[in-house]
């Protein structure tokens, strides 16, 4: 392909990651006036159901009024303690939309998914809408990916720009398609934030014009190698995502229960951390595998290239490292019982490795694998 061609469709792309990242600013704001609004209609309905249940404890009377009283004034503070721990009052996890009418109230528009994740009845317009910009989004990005391998004239991952923007377009993608079985629309905030970082990181600090590859990467290797992983970095951020909410819900709902005021509305509408938990630990078990296939395709595609399959690169090194702590990640929870914030400590310690391999470790570490094209 000319010269011309290649540079002309890489300003194209260009110009779509741009696009792109305007696009996903607008969705984050739409995710978390999500959680801003529907936060604050869940408070409302909280306190209606509260005032209507204070009414009715003084009317009780007869022999067992008192004991009754008492009863009645333990299970409305209960029932407040619970709504500040999961939503409104008779609800274990969030609330939905059978709550709502029991508020009295169809300002319940902040409803959403259960401690499964499902889909509930709802009308959460914000949300709706920052799906909607998510999803334009992803399709503009995807132009920027496509038009990048156009005018490169092969895959779009061979340095740390093409990684970057491959990877945030990945990561959205995932999350999208797994919005379509599960309500995970409370993790926009944090996915759509991640990509907006990743597609600046990639244009400020990581761009490189379009060009060939070095003779080491000239390979079919890199379309099995790299796309591999990339899709388990996709996953691993999505699981970096629920632990680092699973330790803000774990430590509100220890508050909350010990009496202390919620200061954190807008986690009402996540999960419980034990959802999160489990959630979490079913992708990582997925991403581990995924990473697997790339830690032993890598170490084929090395011998293919350097004549050797290991050779202890600061490279192959850290993505040893980084296989090794997600593998005690899973063995520490499924077996020794590691779970709540332990678990979600080494998830987000697995995950702080992968940023490190893909950043650090390309930018700062010579060796075999220093062609990020910095």
């Amino acid at each position: 392909m000319p010269f011309a061609i290649n540079e002309t469709m890489g300003q194209y792309s260009e110009l779509f990651m741009l696009l792109a990242a305007g696009t996903y600013t607008v969705a984050f704001i739409a995710f978390a006036w999500d959680l801003a609004k529907s936060s604050r209609a869940l408070r409302a309905i909280d306190l209606k159901a509260a005032e209507a249940a204070g009414t009715r404890v003084p009317a009780m009377a007869g022999a067992g009024a008192s004991a009754g009283s008492a009863a009645a004034a333990d299970s409305v503070a209960t029932d407040r303690v619970d709504s500040h721990l999961a939503g409104p009052v008779g609800r274990v996890e969030r609330p939905s939309s059978s709550v709502a009418k029991r508020g009295g109230d169809a300002s319940g528009a902040g409803q959403t998914a259960d401690a499964d994740m499902r889909y509930a009845a709802e009308r959460r317009v914000p949300a709706r809408v920052a799906v909607a910009l998510t999803v334009l989004g992803v399709l503009i990005h995807a132009a920027g990916v496509i038009t990048r391998a156009v005018g490169a004239g092969r895959v779009p991952w061979g340095n740390m720009y093409e990684f970057l923007t491959t990877g945030a377009f990945v990561a959205v993608a995932v999350f999208l398609l797994v919005l379509i079985r599960r309500d995970l629309r409370f993790l926009g905030t944090f996915v759509v934030g991640l990509a907006i970082i990743m597609l600046v990181a990639a244009s400020v600090a990581y761009w490189t014009p379009v060009g060939h590859l070095v003779p080491a990467l000239q390979s079919y290797w890199l379309i099995i190698h790299v796309s591999i992983a990339v899709l388990s970095s996709a996953l691993f951020t999505l699981t970096f995502a629920m632990s680092a909410l699973q330790l803000v819900q774990s430590h509100r709902q220890k508050t909350v229960a010990a009496g202390g005021a919620d200061k954190l509305g807008f986690m009402r509408l996540v999960p419980s951390a034990l959802s999160l938990e489990n959630l979490s630990y079913r992708i990582n078990a997925i991403a581990f595998i995924g990473w697997t296939f790339t830690l032993m395709f890598g170490a084929i595609w090395a011998e293919k290239a350097w004549g050797r399959f290991w050779g202890w690169d600061t490279k192959e090194v850290w993505t040893f490292v980084i296989w090794v702590v997600y593998a005690g990640y899973l063995h520490a929870r499924a077996t020794r019982g590691w779970t709540g914030t332990r678990a979600a400590w080494l998830s987000i310690v697995g995950y702080l490795c992968v940023v490190f391999n893909f950043t650090i470790v390309n930018q700062f570490f010579n060796g075999l694998h220093s062609y990020s094209g910095l």
